[in-house]
Order: C-alpha cells, then structure tokens, then sequence
C-alpha cells in the first residue's frame, strides 16, 4: 500500500511539473521550422540541387539563371543556411529537462530492520525547472534561430544584388565594347580619307596627326576593355562557384521595369521586409526573453525521485513482512543564497537589450538613408536614360551626319568631324552606362526592400 501510494504521488508530481514546463515556446518553435522548410525546399532539395549543377552558359545566359545558380550553389549562402539549421537544433536542446540520474548504492555492513536486513539501494531522480524557466529557453534558442534565419536571408538577398550589379556591369562592358570597336573602325576609314586629303594637298598634316592620335587613344581604349572581361568573368563564377575561366555569354539586356512605388511605399515595405531589421528584432525578442530567464534565476529547481530498497527475509521466524522491499519518494530543492549574482545576470540581460533595442534604432536609421540616396540615384539614372536617348544622342547623330556633309564639300575642318565622332561615342557609352546604372540602383532596392519590389509585378 505505501509503494503504491508513493508511485502515485511521484507520478502525479511529475505529470504536473511537466504540464506547468510544457507550450511556452511552441507556437515560435513551429514557425521558426516552418520558415526553414520552406527555404530548404525552395532552394537545397536535392531534386532542385541535381537540376542547377553547373549548365553551360557559353552560348546563352540569363540574369535569372545566374541567381538560381547562386543561391542553390554559392558556398557562403550555403554556410549561413547551415549555421541557421544549427541554430534550430539548439531549440530541442534548450527545451529538453536534464537527463534523469540513476543512482546505486551498497551496504557494506547491512542494517537491520524489523522485516530484515536491508543490502542495497536503487534510485532514479529528474530535476525539473520551475515557473516556466523551460519555456524561456527554449524561446531565447527559437528566437536565435529566427535571428540566424534573417541572417541567411540578408545573405542571400546581398547575394543577388552582388551578382546583378556584376551583370550589369558586364553588360556595360559588352556594348562598351561593341561601341568602342565600331568606332575604331570609324576613325580607322578617316584617317584613310586623312591621308588621302594630305597627299592630294587638301588637307594640312595635323589632320593626319589627329586622326592617329584620336585612333591610338580609341584601340588602347578597347583593348583595355577587352582585357576586362575576364576579371568580371572571375568574379561572377566565384559567386556562382563555377571556375574562374568558365565562360557567361554577353548579356543582352538589363531590368528596364520602371519604378512607380513612391518613397513612402518604400518606406513602409523596408520597415515590413528588410532582413536586417528583423534579424534585430529578433535578437530583441531573444534578449526580452533572457531578461525574464534572468529574473527566475532565483527560483529553486525542484528534483523528484524514488529509492528502492532490497531487503532480505527477518532472521527470526513469522515476523510481519518479512522481506519486505522498501520505496521511498522523494523530493529535493536547491537553496539561492547568492542573490549578488543573480541581480547581476538580471543587470546584464537589461543591458544586452538596451544594446540591441539601440542597434536596432541605429540600423533603422541608417537603412532609411540608404533608401532615399538610392531612390534618388535611380531616379537620376532614369533621367540620364532619357536624357541620352531621347536629346543627347539624336543631336549628335545629327551633328555628325551634318559635318561628314560639310566635311565632304570642304566646308568643314577635319577636326571638326574628329571632335563630332568622339561626342557621340562619349553619349553612346554615357547612354549605356545610365541604362547599367538604373538597373543596379533598382536591384539596390530590392536588396532592402524586397525581391522584385511586391506590388511592382
């Protein structure tokens, strides 16, 4: 009868300890996996890894295919997404009670008792951490992994814009090229006529002069270019964890979607969506919940166990129980006595969040500036855009065509086409450059506000 009482009593005991530790940091718990889930199926099943592995784009190559190969095979995204799947594997950990401890003991001289001698001892015993202090835990890991999360997320939106912008600048490179090329083959023709002009006596040497000089400036020009095709080569298949040599076909275009969001909606989709805003806040709900840790650190532990006792039978005859086994429950608690140290973990969890709620103010503050100079660099892009296409580089066509006209009635000076043809090189590359320029302002802005600018498609 008192065995089974005791059993009763240790399992009723256990039962509601566990029910007053247990749900606190489900909820979080669930959506922190839930998030992971879908980054992993997304990005790293091994069906989707098999199908990106490393295509051939010497022939043809998209921006759209180079970021799915980034960020199914960049070796730094991959590591952050790593360091995000430990993080959550911390959260079972932190939630988990200590392991329960097993004890033996041996009477190395027995004692004797009325029902018989006692020989040996067997016990089991849990701790069990009060008032929720399992819970708390288990949210500081949640929300640690959540942090880890927004990290991966900054990671691979850093990512994309990292590879964009090298697009874009590759595809300047390519037109830069095929301009520069064009127009030495241009001058190459006028210094023909150049020399023609000079033996024929009409027109002064410095013509021909000139015309080497502006040829000799246009092929090192070009040359220079070419040879930097194969450090913006490296660069991007670093990224993409392809061999620095491997080839990317030209570009053929850039993003041209016009931005119709105002400041104000970026504004709001910033706060909403930047990943290292809410990496912070995060890490803010991380430090809330040391805090109240901290402040239950006082808190005894409460540690429940048994003993069973082997007895032997009563050396005297017809004794009541003989025998008879016996079973203790029991129930432990530690003592706080240095209350100096747990004021000062309290101390310290405070200033940990007064840190991070002040980074997070900083961080807001400065992403907010960062978004409006790179509104107004998008926008001072799209203006150079029309600018070039539709002013600039139609009257320099034209002024060209009119002194090549004026050019071949001697109405004009040689000199004068040279300076003509170097314009409008300067307006076309310029041109080209704006176009490269509006596109990486504008992925900029994805970067902190989100993929494709939600609400733009």
């Amino acid at each position: 009868m008192v065995a089974r009482t005791a059993r009763y009593a240790l399992a009723l005991l256990g039962a509601g300890a566990i029910l007053w530790l247990s749900g606190c940091a489900a909820g979080t718990e669930k959506a922190a996996q839930t998030r992971w889930d879908d980054v992993y199926s997304q990005h790293y099943e091994p069906i989707l890894k098999s199908e990106a592995q490393n295509p051939e784009l010497g022939d043809s190559a998209t921006l759209d295919t180079l970021l799915m190969l980034a960020e199914s095979g960049n070796p730094g995204l991959r590591a952050a997404f790593d360091r995000w799947t430990a993080a959550l594997e911390q959260v079972p950990q932190s939630k988990s009670l200590p392991d329960p401890k097993l004890s033996y003991a041996y009477f190395l001289e027995s004692v004797e008792t009325r029902v018989g001698p006692q020989r040996q001892k067997f016990g089991v015993s849990q701790t069990i951490p009060l008032f929720g202090k399992l819970g708390l835990r288990g949210e500081v890991a949640v929300q640690s992994a959540n942090t880890m999360g927004a990290h991966f997320e900054a990671a691979r939106r850093d990512l994309r814009y990292r590879i964009t912008q090298l697009w874009d600048d590759y595809y300047y490179l390519s037109r830069a090229t095929d301009i520069t090329h064009e127009n030495v083959l241009l001058l190459t023709n006028l210094e023909s006529v150049a020399l023609t002009q000079y033996i024929a006596g009409k027109a002064p040497h410095s013509a021909v002069i000139r015309a080497q000089v502006e040829l000799g400036r246009l092929e090192d020009r070009l040359r220079t270019l070419q040879d930097q095709r194969s450090s913006l080569l490296a660069a991007l298949n670093a990224d993409l964890n392809r061999p620095e040599g491997a080839p990317i076909a030209w570009p053929d275009s850039v993003d041209t979607r016009p931005l119709h969001l105002s400041q104000t909606e970026l504004r709001d989709l910033l706060l909403l969506e930047n990943p290292r805003l809410a990496g912070l806040s995060f890490t803010e709900k991380r430090e809330e919940a040391a805090v109240k840790l901290a402040g239950r650190s006082p808190i005894p532990d409460l540690t429940i166990g048994a003993d069973y006792i082997a007895t032997d039978e009563a050396r005297f005859p017809d004794v009541l129980d003989s025998g008879k086994d016996g079973v203790i429950a029991r129930a432990t608690i530690n003592v706080p006595l240095w209350f100096g140290s747990y004021r000062a973990e309290k101390a310290q969890a405070e200033a940990r969040l007064r840190a991070t709620q002040n980074e997070l103010s900083q961080l807001r503050n400065r992403l907010l500036a960062d978004l409006e100079r790179i509104h107004f660099e998008l926008r001072d892009a799209e203006r150079r855009v029309d600018l070039y296409a539709y002013t600039l580089i139609p009257k320099a066509r034209q002024s060209l065509e009119v002194t090549t006209d004026a050019f071949t009635t001697a109405k004009a000076d040689f000199l004068d086409l040279i300076d003509t043809q170097r314009t409008l090189l300067e307006f076309e590359l310029a041109y080209e450059r704006a176009l490269a320029d509006r596109a990486t302002r504008r992925a900029r802005l994805e970067q902190l506000v989100g993929d494709h600018l939600k609400g733009e498609e």
